[in-house]
């Protein structure tokens, strides 16, 4: 990664003396001339904030919409899956961070431009595009760009994030972000702050923002045994969730040991099920296992009947997508996006 055409001017900033401050996430970071943000890849040259990641894809796939993961989503529809280097977050435990923790020079990428993107996802006949991998926040401008194409050819627009970013960035996109999938990895500002290197607080009213700008959301939490897995934790992490609403889906993901983080082991089954039982104490409808080989299923709140059966991320049933999100045993209606699993966006 390199100055040059990956320039783009930064949106959210302001000049300060010699100095200017970045407005995109809470960090607030004062960057010199010449420096750059935490994130690595926001940068003052003489005096005016530029985005060094605008267009550089480090990395591209055609995913599964439950892998990332949403499961109240268009199920069985595949999303265009794209990351650009950099991040907001230093977290010790991330699995993508060849990609996310990186500095001016060392991520491998190709320059692909926001109609390159749309015309892919088109051409795989994708339902949305998903910015994910890293952290969409620190390549906000192109994804705004992107979105705002995708938007215009009946694409759905998704993010996959920590969460970690100022309200009028999410004010900006709202009206082209369909979903998001946001990361709550603990209820202590001492984690926040010593693991990831972040605050909770902002993430808190981020995912209260994203929801009532009317964006679907969905909550994952990887529980990290010794680090944020006791019960109060948990029990507070699900609290939170069920404050906002009942029916926003909470994804419990199982740890393995990866990057800086590989002093602990992974995280057994058993302590899943135990936040799972902490979940539906707190009142949460919807809760999901991930990353263990188990069924994810999702079965209707009055009835009991088995709606979604999910094994990885492959749907085997689904009587929700095909009844407009209502249960055909009782007509509960279960809160979603749903669409014909054969019908084709794209």
């Amino acid at each position: 990664m390199s100055d040059g055409d990956s320039l783009k001017k930064a949106m959210f900033w302001e000049g300060a003396g010699d100095s200017v401050v970045c407005g995109l996430c809470p960090h607030s970071c004062r960057i010199a001339e010449g420096a750059t943000g935490i994130c690595g890849v926001r940068k003052n040259l003489s005096g005016e904030l530029f985005s060094l990641n605008y267009g550089r894809v480090s990395a591209l796939g055609l995913d599964p919409i439950e892998k990332k993961p949403l499961y109240h989503f268009f199920p069985s529809s595949f999303s265009l899956s794209l990351a650009c280097p950099g991040c907001n977050f230093r977290c010790s435990f991330c699995q993508n961070w060849t990609i996310s923790q990186v500095r001016e020079g060392l991520a491998r990428t190709e320059n692909l431009s926001p109609e390159d993107i749309v015309a892919l996802a088109i051409k795989y006949r994708a339902g949305s595009i998903s910015y994910t991998y890293t952290e969409p926040t620190v390549f906000f401008e192109f994804a705004y760009d992107v979105s705002r194409l995708a938007r215009e050819r009946n694409l759905a627009n998704i993010f996959i994030t920590n969460g970690f970013i100022e309200f009028d960035a999410i004010e900006k996109i709202a009206a082209y972000l369909d979903a998001a999938n946001i990361d709550l990895k603990a209820f202590s500002e001492t984690t926040y702050r010593d693991v990831c290197g972040g605050k909770l607080g902002p993430v808190l009213e981020a995912i209260k923002a994203y929801y009532e700008f009317g964006i679907w959301i969905e909550i994952t939490t990887l529980i990290i045994p010794g680090l944020n897995d006791s019960d109060e934790e948990l029990s507070k992490i699900a609290e939170f969730i069920a404050g906002i609403s009942v029916d926003i889906p909470w994804h419990i993901s199982a740890f393995h040991p990866d990057y800086r983080m590989m002093d602990r082991d992974a995280t057994p089954l058993q302590l899943l099920l135990r936040a799972e039982a902490l979940g539906r104490k707190a009142g949460l409808r919807y809760i999901y296992p991930g990353n263990v080989a188990r069924e994810a299923n999702t079965y209707c709140p009055q009835c009991g009947k088995l709606l979604i059966r999910r094994i990885g991320f492959n749907v085997l049933e689904d009587f929700l997508s095909i009844n407009g999100g209502h249960c055909p045993e009782c007509n509960f209606k279960v809160e979603g996006i749903w669409t014909d699993s054969t019908d084709s966006r794209g």
